[in-house]
């Protein structure tokens, strides 16, 4: 599975396997863009407007303001990850697969398309989380740039994982195995909805072995500059992640597991 342009990427092969991902995510919208947003919507209305204003203020960040991140966080997770699973997943099933393993485009370019389509999906939809919560709530981003960009990565890590993710699956029962019983509980376990500094001794040692923690802790930290933990912290541990996935693809594409099978 090699690129026939020696030393660079097929871009033409990459865009069409990410055009083809998005038209798929277009004639689906309800599923991939309408239902998370509808979702997310009714978590602001309960536990940011009505619980919220009952609520005091957490790190002097009204309580409605400060869940904003952690909800992002739980769509992003949750919608990178069953997009990429699902777009990689179907081609296995539909046996499309070994087309798109002989034609010329490599593993550069194979993630390119899927993963940057799933990416893709993923920050439009917290572009319409954003607005949407401003309709319910009043919050701050102080730290614009760093907040794109740590979403871009985030959206980038978790599309790797769920592209192996469609890639290990053997039914559609497991695409959304790690999804719903694995990332939805570490999201709310993982200061989605409070700070680990209004947990007892004992249970703010357990959060802290949680790796979704460290992922809304940064993400805060980009909204009103003070989280539980440091941005380096979050954003080193997000860059190894992805590192990790990415090795794990290479390795998959070089082994050929359940790619040919």
């Amino acid at each position: 599975m090699s690129s026939p342009l020696t030393g660079g990427i097929n871009w033409r092969g990459a865009y069409a396997i990410y055009k083809n991902e998005l038209v798929r995510a277009w004639r689906a919208v309800f599923g991939t863009i309408v239902s998370p947003v509808l979702t997310t919507s009714l978590y602001f209305i309960v536990f940011g407007a009505a619980i919220g204003g009952r609520m005091a203020e957490v790190g002097g960040v009204p309580y409605g303001a400060f869940i904003v991140p952690g909800l992002l966080m739980l769509t992003l997770l949750s919608e990178s990850t069953s997009n990429a699973s699902f777009g990689i997943y179907m081609p296995r099933f539909t046996g499309a697969i070994y087309e798109l393993l002989s034609a010329p485009v490599g593993v550069t370019e194979t993630l390119i398309g899927f993963v940057g389509a799933a990416a893709t999906k993923s920050l439009i939809l917290a572009a319409i989380i954003l607005a949407t919560a401003t309709l319910f709530v009043d919050y701050r981003i102080e730290h614009p740039l760093l907040a794109l960009g740590y979403i871009i990565l985030v959206s980038a890590s978790f599309s790797m994982l769920g592209f192996i993710l469609g890639i290990w699956a053997e039914g559609f029962e497991k695409l959304q195995m790690i999804p719903l019983l694995v990332l939805t509980p570490l999201t709310f376990l993982g200061g989605t909805f409070y700070s680990i500094d209004m947990l007892s001794g004992p249970w703010q040692t357990v959060a802290l072995f949680n790796p979704i923690f460290y992922l809304v802790s940064g993400l805060r930290w980009t909204f009103y500059g003070q989280a539980d933990i440091s941005i380096g912290l979050a954003t080193g541990l997000t860059f190894g992640f992805l590192a990790l996935c990415i090795a794990t693809i290479a390795w998959i594409f070089h082994t050929g597991w359940r790619l040919r099978s």
